[in-house]
């Protein structure tokens, strides 16, 4: 929980200081190297469910990098999930 909490925090941060996308990304890696994108994509659920956190740029900043990197990740386990299907025929 601990771990989570500081990256939602960098997330924040990151986007409180006008930081979107990749900047935003490479901003909370920088300040938690360990965080995983699946652990930022958690810390993002987070924020969006934070009823302290109402400014609505900020939310919509930590919106689209959840559903960038959430779709990102789908992409990457669809396609090792077809190279599998592929090899196993």
């Amino acid at each position: 929980m601990k771990e989570k909490k500081r990256v939602y925090e960098a997330l924040v941060d990151g986007a409180m200081e006008g930081l979107v996308g990749d900047a935003l990304y490479d901003f909370v890696r920088g300040r938690c190297p360990k965080a995983s994108s699946k652990k930022i994509v958690r810390a993002s659920l987070l924020a969006l469910s934070d009823p302290h956190l109402k400014d609505r740029n900020i939310l919509d900043v930590i919106y689209a990098l959840a559903i960038k990197h959430r779709l990102d990740d789908t992409t990457a386990e669809d396609e090792q999930e077809e190279e599998v299907d592929v090899s196993g025929r």
